[in-house]
């Protein structure tokens, strides 16, 4: 089947090579037309405008949207829903706020214009490896892309699926990047003992690669730890710098809303947040009532 793709940023023109491997046929649109002559370059159509790409698709059409969270996205599906007819469908596949996607799917409803949400994992692996996609949406509009979840996923019936109405895709991916924010947390604390236990002078990179085979901590993320300690093993020339998407937040925002505890995913939030305060003042204060209450020395601040 045909389908558009607007947004060709890596992972949008990664997900458009593995659709035209698949045998789709891909109108492609980005504001960068460098990008959509990228696109052109390895099998693409080529479009010049969100009119182009509407007039290149065939009825029913389908238009996967590629773009940044927020704003962007918003207005971008905006725009092609007023270019669209009844019985199209766009699909956006960016890490929405799963209660905007609710917000927009009802709006687009009521113009018989159906809205698929499709969480989408992989990143720049993709292409090789395949995307998980967790979707959301009216079970006819996602029946029939089904093809195209098929040749995106790792496999036919494997690594994707429906799992509810508008918004629980994104909703579901909102939580899979919470648990990812946890996971990672932990091999970095792991990691830091065992660098901080100088007497053993222990090989990180081997101690990562003996745990990817066998262990019950071994994981893909585990494999690209090993990876990185085997190419850097200091990590020199890497900031303690973490930022983070806007997901983990929505996740620890939704768990107080829900009264659900998730003390993990919210320390590692709260990590990022610690690593990106260079002076930070609350340390400063702590430093300070030692010294106002017991006559501790403050080190002086460089």
């Amino acid at each position: 089947m045909d389908i558009g793709m607007v947004g060709l940023g890596r992972m949008g023109l990664n997900m458009t090579l593995r659709l035209l491997r698949g045998g789709h046929r891909v109108v492609a649109f980005d504001l960068r037309a460098d990008a959509v002559r990228s696109a052109a370059a390895a099998g693409a159509v080529g479009a010049r405008s969100l009119d182009d790409l509407v007039a290149g698709l065939s009825a029913p059409r389908a238009v996967w949207v590629m773009v940044p969270a927020g704003e962007i996205t918003g207005r971008t599906i905006d725009e092609l829903a007023a270019r669209l007819a009844a019985g199209d469908t766009l699909v956006d596949g960016g890490n929405s706020y799963y209660r905007d996607t609710v917000r927009r799917a009802a709006a687009l409803r009521e113009r018989r214009l159906s809205l698929v949400d499709a969480g989408t994992s992989g990143g720049i692996w993709g292409l090789a490896e395949g995307y998980s996609l967790m979707i959301g949406g009216d079970e006819p509009a996602v029946a029939r892309l089904r093809p195209v979840f098929e040749t995106l996923a790792p496999a036919a019936e494997r690594g994707w699926g429906r799992v509810g109405p508008s918004g629980a895709g994104h909703f579901t991916k909102m939580v899979h990047n919470g648990i990812e924010y946890g996971l990672m947390q932990a091999y970095a604390e792991g990691f830091t003992l065992l660098e901080r236990k100088v007497e053993f002078n222990l090989d990180l990179a081997q101690v990562a690669e003996i745990w990817r085979h066998g262990s019950v901590v071994r994981s893909w993320l585990l494999d690209l730890a090993a990876a990185a300690l085997a190419e850097n093993p200091n990590l020199e020339g890497i900031a303690p710098y973490v930022p983070d998407s806007g997901e983990g937040r929505w996740t620890v925002q939704e768990a107080v809303d829900l009264g659900c505890a998730l003390p993990v995913i919210t320390l590692a939030l709260q990590n990022r947040f610690r690593s990106r305060d260079q002076n930070p003042f609350g340390d400063r204060l702590l430093a300070a009532l030692r010294n106002r209450f017991g006559g501790h020395a403050v080190k002086a601040a460089k």
